[in-house]
């Protein structure tokens, strides 16, 4: 049997084969991942403005790490759900409405703590996938931490078992 893919012809001339799978669609994900790079880049905040909004009633801070990572180490008042298991219910029983602030963060926003928060390729960073999959699922509302912070010295708290005790 074969398999058909349809062409898209894209700016410039480029061509792209469509996905034979209908419930992939790279072309989908590459042009809403393109249409969100200055809606991400506005929505970036300093660390001081991260603190400020968490502490804001109705914000939800969202930690897509995994659950081992979350519960070792976490911004202090994060919500978990892992990147893996993001879906429309499951989102929307951790965050029932869309227009709530979100707040999210990952590994490569913090250093000097190598296993709670490993290094990832910068170019797959958790971040852009969590700021794009939220958006695609309908949440508009959605902060991401900007600056890379050292864990020993950023003036955000840490819960989980492996937060430094007070």
């Amino acid at each position: 049997m074969k398999l058909l893919t349809s062409l898209i012809l894209l700016p410039f001339g480029v061509l792209l084969a469509a996905d034979p799978n209908p419930k992939i669609d790279y072309v989908g994900f590459t042009a809403l991942a393109s249409d969100l790079e200055k809606t991400r880049e506005a929505n970036r905040v300093s660390e001081d403005e991260f603190i400020r909004l968490s502490k804001e009633p109705g914000t939800v801070i969202l930690d897509a790490r995994s659950k081992d990572r979350f519960e070792a180490l976490h911004i202090k008042g994060a919500v978990h759900l892992a990147f893996t298991d993001f879906t429309e219910p499951a989102l929307r029983k951790l965050i029932p409405d869309t227009a709530t602030r979100i707040l999210i963060y990952c590994n490569n926003n913090f250093e000097n703590e190598p296993v709670n928060f490993a290094s990832k390729s910068f170019k797959v960073a958790l971040n852009i996938q969590t700021f794009i999959n939220l958006h695609a699922y309908g949440y508009k509302n959605v902060k991401e931490l900007g600056p890379l912070l050292d864990v020993k010295k950023t003036k955000i708290e840490f819960g989980g078992a492996d937060a430094p005790k007070s």
